[in-house]
């Protein structure tokens, strides 16, 4: 019962923070007449995350709580900043404290449209889509990389694509990276001692096991299964505890997979935090600077930061790219597990270096990619999800217009996609599940193109 009322008291609590932070985020532009003034996010604040950011974070709940809502504000005012500035936009990152988003953009009229939203801006000569030009590139010669070259990620701090050298591995990183044919103003060349590997286990445990005993941890449920890593493994292994099968599955390039589960295994919305539960609602992508939470089922739960996103890492068995770095710590056999932001799925744990007791940097698949890929619906909170992905047909949203497919509050949907919402028709802005294409605080997910 204390734990259940700590709870309420932490929601209660956050919403008036977010309410707080979304006032000062879209005030100037309410005054200015350029936007409209969206709802609070509603955000879940389990007692575990806050106790865990909080140790991790050295701060104490009551600034945890507070960060979390700020960043559930500043998410928002990315998101819909993204779209508005189009080519202009050069990427966003949060400040240590999480007080200040900050947001880079190419000229002095994004500029303003930053100040008007309330964030900072800082003009750079690179926008976010040519900062992932150009580590594609580089992407592209991933097989020659060196073998002092462990990754490469773009880093929207410095505006540049960093690449990584082990120790004497300098002069090797930069002529690779130069063949590439990039300016050397878009390259920063940072020092590393990561030794990135998957994190896989090959010993007992009480996670899921995949063929004759290597084990993995659950990313997130979906309808019919659960999505984990691809390099735990390949289309048609076998798993137990709980028993089904891999139904996809890739790696390297990409790290995913999801496994069909057996009659009589339930698919919950939920993220184990030893001990405990955390509820999943949804998968709004959170930005660099961001506080994001880990579990998996060897070093249990773990919070830190988000460092980098779009990053590219080689392992012994290739190169996985478009990943989120972290530098929240992990093991052997936590691969496949959750990486989750107050109550929205992130991604699920690819690889990394280090571990727990000195800490270490860590790669994550994003989620988003993985139910657009083999077309799954995340399980969430607030109701039973259907029994097979596709459009809603409530009395509330009948089946769609105009030959679109009605919106589905349990469907992942990327940018671009089209769906009919109360006789009108929304193109999705961003990757989401759940955010509702009318409701106040829409705008920054989903457009509305007229009626339909």
């Amino acid at each position: 019962m204390a734990d259940r009322k700590w709870t309420a008291a932490l929601t209660a609590g956050m919403a008036a923070c977010v309410a707080a932070s979304v006032a000062l985020v879209v005030a100037p532009a309410a005054m200015a007449g350029t936007a409209p003034t969206p709802a609070a996010p509603q955000v879940a604040a389990d007692r575990g995350m806050v106790s865990e950011l909080a140790r991790t974070l050295h701060i104490n709940p009551e600034q945890a709580l507070a960060r979390l809502g700020r960043e559930a504000a500043f998410a928002r005012t990315e998101d819909g900043l993204r779209r508005s500035l189009g080519a202009g936009f050069g990427g966003a990152y949060l400040n240590t404290d999480a007080s200040v988003l900050t947001i880079a953009v190419t000229g002095s009229t994004a500029a303003a449209k930053v100040r008007a939203a309330g964030a900072a801006p800082v003009l750079v000569a690179r926008s976010e889509s040519a900062l992932r030009d150009a580590a594609a590139r580089l992407d592209r010669r991933a097989a020659q990389a060196p073998r002092e070259v462990p990754g490469w990620y773009p880093d929207v701090r410095t505006n540049t694509v960093a690449v990584l050298y082990r120790d004497g591995g300098l002069d090797a990183a930069r002529a690779w990276a130069a063949a590439s044919g990039l300016d050397s103003g878009a390259l920063r060349f940072e020092a590393s001692a990561e030794q990135p590997r998957p994190l896989i286990d090959v010993v007992g445990g009480n996670a899921y096991y995949i063929g004759s005993g290597t084990r993995c941890s659950v990313g997130f449920a979906v309808t019919g299964g659960f999505v984990t890593a691809g390099h735990c493994g390949t289309s048609g292994a076998t798993t137990t505890q709980p028993s089904g099968s891999f139904a996809g599955s890739s790696f390297p390039g990409n790290d995913y997979a999801w496994v069909r589960v057996a009659a009589g295994n339930t698919p919950r919305a939920q993220v184990n935090r030893y001990p405990g539960t955390v509820s999943v609602a949804g998968s709004q992508a959170v930005g660099v600077g961001a506080s994001v939470c880990r579990s998996g089922s060897t070093t249990g739960w773990h919070c830190g930061t988000v460092n980098a996103l779009n990053s590219s890492v080689t392992y012994s068995q290739g190169t996985v790219t478009g990943l989120i770095r972290t530098d929240v710590c992990a093991e052997p056999g936590d691969s496949g597990g959750s990486l989750i932001a107050g109550d929205q799925a992130q991604g699920v744990t690819s690889g990394g270096s280090g571990d727990c007791t000195s800490g270490g940097t860590t790669y994550f698949q994003p989620v988003n990619e993985i139910l657009q890929t083999y077309g799954l619906t995340l399980t969430v909170t607030g109701g039973t999800p259907p029994t097979s992905p596709g459009p809603s047909t409530s009395p509330g949203n009948p089946g769609g217009c105009g030959g679109l497919p009605g919106w589905s509050a349990t469907t992942a949907y990327a940018p671009g996609t089209n769906v009919a919402y109360a006789s009108r028709r929304y193109e999705a802005t961003w990757w989401s599940t759940g955010a509702e294409p009318s409701a106040p605080g829409s705008w920054a997910v989903w457009a509305d193109r007229g009626a339909c």
